[in-house]
């Protein structure tokens, strides 16, 4: 039977390659197969789920980066990649089983029919989303459509009696791939970019200039947990970054792909002052490349622990119903030669999806001094001739072990069932007129606001009433973070993204290195040559 699946998946692609002039003895034989189980089959067959199944099969026998996306995964991937989609505007939160609403996009459609932070939407389009344990997907679905449509909904508010109803007309919404950008200091600022998005390097030159306006000279550009996107984005950005004209920041070769270059412009925006990169295990494809080019060209310092290794090129080849296959044509290199990808063997995906566990279980991300590479994956950085390596990730040149002190099952649990976010949700609508009125700024609120013991007491209830057991010696082990977490998540939705990062980055470790890297010239220029 997989013979068939297979024989059915190189027909489709043979067919869409319309291109192709003539059949080799091989396509003729799929074609042949294709034909006898459409017409001679004894039963009847969803050709469409057969053909799907056939492709995933097939793609499976490659590496682990060539897929399949189904035409819903296709538009998914376009959203948060494009940089917009259409919709009513809003970031919400699922609590109880209704739709919070906790900020709305400034200038969008649900701003400007006056939806407030704090209102809960229990019905759309008629449709009752409260109290019936609707998934957040499916609230998705009824809230997005073409611009121009327009979608009901009703909403409670606090301290007003009745429900209000609202018609939102859906329009563009932007998706910002920069989390927060703040100055940390007189001299030093900082830019979170969570993915290479179609908007990504205009969001950067604008987050850099803002940021030198008010006195920028060290930046921190944290790529912690960026899993890539665009190539295009990464090259962009790290031109930006670099210091000099016409330098290599990329190159790409395969089998069936010559070598293609990506070379530096003229235009740089930040070529000198320090540059520290944040990186962990989350850090992928895009990420590598900026962090790689700056590591190579001895431009930046890397901080944190080592990347993914995902160098594999996938390029898109679009199918007649929506649907595309993304198939790797090619592998990545930074400019001293590196290859980013980890090793895989073909058709063994699960092996290769367990790498990070593998990585953890054998103490890399606690330890350096786990981490071995041979002397033939040996490179060296194209100025001050360090030492770097290839053959799986960015290795960072100063390295941060995970920090597993605060993390403890009882957090994990919490965590897990939302808990946090509730009692924030809860926090916030019993007190948001007065929080509103007591911190004007976030500054005022990192400094002045504490998690009281009430609020701990509401989260230990709600954990009862989950039925997650209790243990007391667990909770002050996590207690640091779990006040953290409540505080930023408020800070978050009183202010925004910037807000939460600039108190959960008091309690990253790579962070805080970072901010001593910049204030120490000798600790710095000493990690730069190597010593």
């Amino acid at each position: 039977m997989k013979r068939f699946i297979y024989a059915i998946a190189l027909f489709l692609i043979f067919s869409v390659c319309a291109k192709a002039q003539r059949q080799t003895d091989a396509s003729k034989k799929l074609s042949l197969a294709a034909y006898v189980i459409s017409t001679l089959y004894v039963d009847d067959v969803n050709e469409d789920k057969l053909t799907e199944d056939a492709i995933r099969a097939m793609l499976e026998q490659l590496d682990p980066h060539s897929t399949y996306l189904d035409p819903q995964e296709v538009k998914d991937m376009s959203a948060s990649l494009d940089g917009n989609f259409d919709g009513v505007g809003i970031q919400f939160t699922m609590t109880n089983d209704t739709l919070y609403v906790i900020q709305t996009v400034a200038g969008g459609p649900s701003e400007k029919v006056g939806i407030l932070a704090g209102d809960r939407i229990v019905e759309i389009n008629d449709t009752v989303v409260a109290g019936v344990k609707m998934s957040t997907k499916d609230i998705m679905t009824r809230l997005r459509g073409k611009r121009g449509t327009k979608v009901d909904v009703t909403v409670l508010r606090k301290d007003v009696s009745d429900p209000i109803p609202f018609r939102i007309t859906r329009d563009k919404i932007p998706v910002y791939s920069i989390d927060a950008s703040y100055m940390v200091d007189k001299h030093t600022g900082y830019i979170r970019l969570s993915r290479f998005s179609a908007t990504s390097a205009q969001e950067f030159v604008e987050a850099m200039l803002k940021l030198r306006r008010a006195g920028m000279k060290n930046l921190i550009l944290d790529l912690q947990g960026n899993g890539g996107g665009y190539l295009n984005t990464a090259v962009k950005i790290a031109d930006l970054l670099l210091a000099d004209d016409n330098a290599l920041i990329v190159y790409t070769e395969g089998r069936r792909s010559p070598r293609t270059e990506e070379k530096t412009s003229s235009k740089h925006l930040f070529p000198d002052g320090k540059l520290v990169v944040l990186v962990d295990e989350g850090s992928a494809s895009a990420s590598e490349i900026v962090s790689g080019a700056i590591q190579d060209w001895d431009r930046g310092v890397i901080v944190g622990r080592r990347t993914f290794g995902k160098g594999l090129v996938q390029r898109p080849v679009p199918l007649p119903d929506g649907s595309m296959i993304r198939l790797t044509t090619a592998r990545y290199y930074t400019p001293s030669g590196r290859s980013i990808q980890k090793p895989y063997t073909k058709g063994e995906a699960k092996a290769y999806n367990e790498d990070l566990i593998n990585r953890y279980n054998h103490g890399e991300l606690s330890n350096a001094d786990s981490i071995h590479f041979p002397d033939s994956l040996k490179f060296y950085t194209l100025k001050n001739k360090r030492v770097v390596y290839g053959g799986g990730g960015i290795m960072p040149d100063y390295f941060i072990p995970i920090d597993t002190a605060r993390y403890t099952d009882y957090h994990r649990d919490i965590a897990a069932k939302g808990l946090i976010n509730q009692e924030v949700t809860s926090y916030i609508d019993r007190n948001r007129k007065e929080l509103n009125a007591n911190y004007k700024n976030i500054d005022k609120f990192i400094a002045t606001f504490e998690v009281d013991e009430k609020m701990l007491q509401d989260l230990k209830s709600l954990a009862e009433k989950e039925k997650i057991k209790y243990n007391e010696e667990e909770f002050q082990k996590s207690l640091p973070l779990i006040k953290a977490q409540l505080k930023a998540l408020i800070a978050r939705d009183l202010f925004d993204m910037s807000a939460y990062f600039k108190i959960m980055n008091q309690y990253n470790d790579s962070y805080q290195k970072a901010l001593e890297l910049i204030g120490m010239q000798e600790a710095y220029e000493q990690l730069l040559k190597g010593k």
